[in-house]
């Protein structure tokens, strides 16, 4: 019987991998890889206290901060498939190649991922090009020419985001209007950076080092047309990994984990979750290790005090 899981191996789970160990509690932490969705980005100058980091740089930083420390027990390659909740208190989780583990407590850190285009040259020019973080990435393309794919709040809100770096910006649209907030659709139509393409499909990311350009296509017409950018910023939304929670936990419209704001307490007792798998409205890893760090100690103090949570 552990302390505590921890299912996850990005920033807030190896935060919340870091304070379990410091409050000695026997902790097991899952994960299928140290990979998050900041290990792609070519440089991030956003994680306090660190001017500038590679994405590789900063997943290999985080893992060995983890593996300093005593007392807790790490294992990789396999994906958490099922948790389920005992009558008589506690949790068992299964994974995908069968094992079975106990536990007192859970943190859920399983983070999310983007949603893609799923279209020939968008995976080959991840991090040369195309980006799924607008709030890490924006910066890297000053005077340049961009398209945002998207036309909800997310790609409106990448739009903000590129304002004050790039030259042009094309946001590109699948239906016949804008979806997002009417506030922030009146801001980014007042700037004379943006123009907005509405019922265009996008075919393919050109290019042959990096992104030179989109291939789009007319949704009523059918026709095609190759438009030269710089950069591709895929803005149609995110999937949290909360598949192997559904049936357990309470989660919103978009599939992820309800949580308290004071203790990432979920809507089970004992179970405790941080990072992009949650209703957190904002994905940053800054706020995802501090709210891994909580689970930790609330997971600690659930414990500690008998099964309740402050």
């Amino acid at each position: 019987m552990y302390d505590c899981i921890i299912i996850g191996g990005g920033p807030g789970g190896i935060a919340a991998g870091v304070y379990a160990a410091r409050k000695q509690l026997k902790t097991l932490f899952l994960t299928e890889s140290f990979s998050s969705q900041s290990t792609v980005s070519a440089s991030i100058e956003n994680w306090i206290g660190t001017e500038s980091i590679s994405g590789f740089e900063f997943g290999q930083a985080l893992e060995k901060h983890l593996r300093a420390q005593e007392g807790i027990e790490i294992q990789t390659g396999d994906r958490v498939a099922k948790v389920t909740e005992h009558t008589e208190g506690g949790y068992g989780v299964e994974t995908e190649k069968g094992e079975h583990y106990e536990t007192k407590t859970i943190i859920v850190a399983s983070g999310g991922r983007h949603r893609h285009l799923n279209v020939p040259g968008e995976e080959k020019f991840i991090g040369r090009g195309v980006v799924f973080c607008s709030t890490c990435d924006a910066p890297f393309f000053r005077n340049k020419k961009v398209a945002v794919i998207g036309g909800g709040n997310a790609g409106l809100e990448a739009v903000e985001d590129l304002l004050p770096y790039a030259s042009e910006i094309l946001l590109i649209v699948r239906s016949g209007e804008l979806k997002g907030d009417p506030i922030t659709q009146e801001k980014v139509l007042a700037s004379p950076k943006v123009k907005v393409v509405y019922k265009k499909l996008t075919q393919a990311v050109l290019g042959d080092a990096r992104v030179e350009g989109v291939r789009l296509k007319d949704a009523d017409t059918g026709a095609e047309e190759d438009l030269p950018l710089d950069g591709v910023f895929v803005e149609i939304g995110m999937i949290p990994n909360t598949e192997f929670v559904k049936e357990l936990l309470e989660l919103n419209e978009r599939g992820e984990i309800k949580i308290d704001a004071r203790t990432t307490a979920t809507s089970k007792p004992g179970i405790f979750a941080t990072g992009d798998a949650t209703d957190m409205p904002y994905k940053q890893n800054n706020i995802s290790a501090g709210y891994g760090v909580v689970a930790a100690l609330s997971a600690y103090d659930f414990i500690r005090k008998g099964g309740t949570t402050l």
